[in-house]
């Protein structure tokens, strides 16, 4: 459930960093990023350590993924994928 709790002037903020970001706990955080990948949806922070990942929604929210319960062994691509843009 996500609760509003206060609703900032949208012109003071720009970048979709309005509130901070999203995070979503994932059963594979690997599987995920390449579904995502796939679909053209931007790797910002590949998930290089197998447990945490950030991609931006289509209006500049920042969403960040975790990998549910322990962190997955490293492994390519992600382990030498380069950061691209922001989150």
């Amino acid at each position: 459930m996500l609760e509003l709790t206060y609703n900032w002037d949208s012109e003071a903020y720009s970048g979709g960093r309005n509130f901070g970001h999203l995070a979503f706990e994932v059963d594979n955080i690997y599987d995920t990023c390449q579904k995502l990948a796939a679909v053209g949806v931007t790797i910002n922070r590949p998930p290089r350590d197998g447990h945490i990942a950030f991609v931006r929604s289509p209006d500049a929210i920042s969403i960040e993924l975790l990998q549910k319960g322990t962190a997955l062994a490293p492994q390519e691509p992600w382990l030498s994928m380069a950061n691209s843009g922001s989150w």
